[in-house]
């Protein structure tokens, strides 16, 4: 990257799109619809990364329709991931590492995933820890979160973080990118949904769910406790009357914020820590998974544990 840098619209430096190019070729990952692979890329970076950064500080860069996959599910059913072109995964990771040195420090420590210096090892030990000291889990699953992220509500969203134009203008454009189908069609975006396979979307993800449920929550049920690790999420409470109420305030908070909890899917579980403390009736559910673990009652050494 030789070229003479002139003065540009956007604040977007031609090192910010070397170091993004960098981060996402570290990630590996398939091209777009375009077919451009990331070794192409790398072999000629005047043909593709300085066009980009020209496009994106003179504010004329524009995404190109998003490819979609289909990955099978444990339950056998299909889910959709959109894959960006290489070229606008790195556009992406320009924003997102600007982005998020202005997020970071805001957010929750019950929050774990996609973030610096966080991991889903710790969300699992918090989560563990946090079962001997509660008698009652709530499993949530928020049905099809990143398909039904609405767009209005998102952008309200990051515009509690900052008010750069460039940032708002490229975020909503890659909001707004259309879906190519397997067939090779075009389908619009609705006003909703950010493309899982998207490099920007997890923190995307992360500042809609810090407004919509992290900080209600922890304003709403102090007494309670959580993991959130992007949209799974456990929470922690001490008697069954107060799982119910907390996860009938949790329903209407996502229907307010245009999700919607998957009701099968949803439980409230007892993690029972000895036998002197059985409650007045059979739990339904005695386990739960979360994050690839499964958490249920276990005998320690002549003791019960969770």
């Amino acid at each position: 990257m030789i070229f003479k840098e002139k003065q540009k619209s956007q604040p977007i430096s031609k090192r910010q799109a070397w170091d993004a190019f960098k981060a996402v070729k570290s990630n590996d990952g398939s091209a777009g619809v375009d077919n451009i692979e990331i070794v192409e890329i790398e072999r000629h970076p005047g043909k593709y990364l300085y066009p980009l950064w020209n496009r994106m500080s003179s504010g004329s860069y524009m995404p190109v329709p998003v490819r979609e996959v289909l990955i099978n599910k444990e339950d056998g059913s299909k889910r959709a991931l959109g894959i960006p072109t290489v070229l606008d995964r790195v556009a992406q990771e320009v924003i997102r590492q600007e982005l998020e040195k202005i997020v970071e420090p805001y957010f929750s420590a019950n929050s774990f995933g996609y973030r610096p210096k966080k991991s889903q090892h710790m969300a699992v030990a918090q989560c563990q820890a946090n079962c001997q000291k509660y008698n009652w889990a709530i499993d949530l699953d928020i049905k099809g979160f990143f398909d039904n992220i609405d767009h209005r509500l998102l952008i309200r969203a990051v515009k509690r973080y900052t008010t750069s134009k460039h940032i708002l203008m490229y975020v909503k454009r890659w909001l707004d990118a259309p879906i190519q189908k397997r067939d090779g069609s075009i389908e619009p975006k609705q006003g909703k949904g950010t493309p899982q396979g998207g490099v920007i979307s997890p923190l995307l993800a992360n500042i809609f769910l810090h407004f919509a449920f992290d900080t209600w929550f922890e304003e709403t049920f102090p007494d309670c406790a959580y993991e959130r690790y992007a949209d799974d999420i456990i929470i922690h409470c001490k008697h069954f009357k107060e799982a119910l109420n907390v996860l009938a305030a949790v329903k209407q908070r996502m229907q307010r914020c245009k999700l919607e909890i998957k009701q099968e899917k949803s439980n409230i579980v007892y993690c029972k820590r000895n036998q002197k403390n059985h409650p007045p009736f059979k739990p339904k559910y005695v386990q739960f998974d979360f994050l690839g673990f499964t958490f249920k009652p276990r005998w320690i050494k002549g003791k019960h544990s969770a």
